[in-house]
């Protein structure tokens, strides 16, 4: 009988979220919804030195914004919790006692110290087969001995007993059979009696075991732990229900070589978390996709397809779109270069497709930041003036350079065009254009384009330097859509307003 699909993403509460462990979350929901699987939200907090205040509020925070949607969590809840593994205390303790009652696993009582001093003995050293029988272990210590030691209370670790010869296959969706020598292998630690909480090993192998999990996707760089994996599995008796492994490529640096790091963002203008953090130690604040003015949607469809195809040359898709198209045959081996002006393309794509209406609210707080009161104008007036302007923008906070004038009157003029478009003569024309405007019964672009222009034509001006200097008097400088359109928005009497202030500003600038 076929397993029902069952992912987990399982970040560690250790600070903010990576861009990078948004691509895995957002690959392990894919793969779940197009399989009709669940999609399972587990907190990995046995670090207990590493642990930051806020960072597991941050990572559901993110996911939400994301669309990513959690079947089973710590907030979801589930039968199979709890999802938060420093409150699995007691199952792991069983799991502990089991490996070592099987010869699994050992204590060992080596104090840090003591590490230390070996590591500089020995280069390159590794508690291994080759070692652990010079140190203080239940394996090299009478047993009498270990019993003083654990009655005492005395701190020790668990480490798993790692046999030398032998080849661990890792069966991979993405890499397909991979083999690892278990000599290059070390003991690694299991458990550790000081916070009587697993290591990430030991956890992570219980409770995708528990939780029935059937595919383990994660990113490369844990790679090198799947054989450890694969053995504990083994020792555990439970082969038959062993997930599928999918180690996902890296996402590189966008110049030069290696994995991307929040340096990179730094040095080229980018975010590398989905929201902002702010440091709770420091104070020190790192930019985010939401507050940097992307959507949701746009980040989704970037990183998808940074590591992804879908067989074809479709870039643009919606969470759908990519749910019925996702498989791990069209991954990569290979990293993906994070190609971060690829992600302002979607996000102006993205933008270009939402509704004015629906663009005019996200403008509203940009408004206010400016200091205009969005209640001053109509939602209908907000709507048609970011729609005229939209076309130019990345991100929504663009568009008030784009779209100022529509609620401010201009204060200065740009110089450059002050000086080529406004001549001794164009007052006197700026002011028989007043009066051409005032005339007209109607203001719509449709209707007074003509009217003006025949007046131009008319009267032998030239086109470029009347509307120029017409456009220069109403919104500051000599940009923006088309004239007509900005003119009725604001209306006659705004229009004519401008450009008497115009005449006299600038007639006393000169």
């Amino acid at each position: 009988m076929e397993r029902e699909v069952r992912v987990r993403f399982a970040p560690s509460p250790t600070g903010p979220l990576h861009i990078g462990g948004v691509r895995t979350a957002l690959y392990n929901y894919l793969f779940a919804r197009r399989h009709g699987g669940k999609m399972i939200l587990r907190i990995e907090d046995t670090d207990s030195q590493r642990f930051v205040p806020g960072a597991e509020e941050y990572i559901n925070e993110a996911l939400e914004w994301l669309g990513i949607g959690i079947d089973e969590g710590v907030r979801e809840g589930g039968e199979y919790g709890p999802y938060k593994q420093s409150e699995r205390r007691d199952i792991y303790r069983r799991y502990v006692k089991q490996l070592i009652d099987a010869g699994k696993a050992y204590y060992a009582f080596d104090t840090p110290g003591e590490l230390e001093a070996k590591r500089a003995q020995v280069a390159n050293f590794q508690y291994d087969a080759s070692t652990r029988g010079g140190m203080r272990n239940s394996l090299a210590m009478p047993e009498q001995e270990v019993k003083a030691l654990l009655d005492a209370g005395t701190p020790y670790v668990v480490r798993f007993l790692i046999e030398p010869g032998r080849d661990v296959v890792v069966d991979d969706l993405i890499r397909g059979k991979v083999v690892i020598k278990s000599d290059i292998l070390d003991d690694k630690v299991l458990y550790k009696s000081a916070d009587d909480l697993p290591t990430y090993h030991l956890a992570n192998i219980v409770d995708d075991h528990l939780m029935l999990v059937s595919h383990v996707i994660r990113g490369e760089e844990w790679l090198p732990s799947a054989p450890l994996h694969v053995l504990l599995y083994e020792a555990f008796g439970w082969t038959d229900t062993m997930p599928s492994f999918v180690h996902l490529p890296l996402l590189l640096k966008p110049d030069g070589k290696g994995k991307l790091s929040k340096r990179d963002g730094d040095r080229l203008g980018f975010p590398v978390f989905p929201l902002e953090w702010r440091d709770p130690k420091s104070g020190n604040i790192s930019s985010g996709y939401r507050e940097s003015g992307y959507l949701p949607e746009a980040v989704v469809n970037f990183l998808a397809l940074l590591g992804w195809n879908p067989g074809d040359d479709t870039e643009v898709m919606s969470m759908e779109e990519l749910i019925s198209k996702f498989s791990f045959e069209h991954c990569s081996k290979s990293g993906a270069k994070f190609a971060f002006e690829k992600g302002k393309w979607f996000n102006h794509t993205y933008l270009q497709a939402i509704s004015d209406a629906d663009l005019a609210e996200l403008f509203k707080p940009v408004l206010l930041a400016n200091g205009v009161n969005p209640a001053d104008f109509s939602d209908d007036y907000i709507s048609r003036a970011v729609g005229m302007v939209k076309s130019r923008i990345n991100f929504v906070s663009e568009l008030w350079g784009h779209a100022r004038f529509f609620f401010v009157e201009p204060e200065a003029y740009e110089a450059k065009a002050v000086k080529k478009r406004w001549t001794a003569e164009t007052p006197a024309i700026m002011a028989e254009l007043i009066e051409v405007l005032k005339g007209l019964d109607d203001f719509s672009s449709k209707a007074a384009e003509p009217v003006v222009l025949g007046w131009i034509a008319e009267n032998g001006y030239h086109l470029g330097n009347v509307m120029n200097a017409f456009r220069l008097a109403v919104v500051g400088e000599c940009k923006g859509p088309h004239m007509f359109d900005i003119s009725e928005l604001i209306g006659c009497d705004a229009t004519v307003a401008r450009i008497a202030k115009a005449i006299e500003r600038i007639r006393i600038s000169e």
